[in-house]
């Protein structure tokens, strides 16, 4: 892959494991928790997303993790917002992240 001049090379190689977090479903979902889940439900597809629900445990990081995302995604910067989902899509790719 060549970004920017670069190139980068990528295992072609996925490690057969995975990781593992419990997390709080949203119809078990109380207090403070529920309230985020609630802001951040997908109506699209019905679900809280799992990048979101590993904090379940930890409502408080949930929320930082909302606020950090807005912020590097929709903050002032130089870099645009389509850089900004470039930068993101191509990482993923790297870490062969379907996020």
């Amino acid at each position: 892959m060549r970004i920017a001049g670069a190139i980068l090379h990528i295992p072609m190689q996925t490690p057969d494991r995975a990781a593992w977090i419990e997390t709080i479903p949203e119809n078990e979902a109380e207090g403070l928790l529920r309230e985020l889940y609630e802001k951040e439900w997908d109506r699209q597809h019905h679900l809280v997303d799992n990048i979101l629900k590993v904090h379940s445990l930890h409502p408080e990081t949930l929320r930082a993790h909302v606020d950090l995302y807005r912020t590097v995604m929709y903050g002032r910067s130089a870099i645009t917002r389509p850089e900004r989902e470039m930068i993101g899509v191509v990482i993923s790719a790297i870490n062969r992240c379907h996020y």
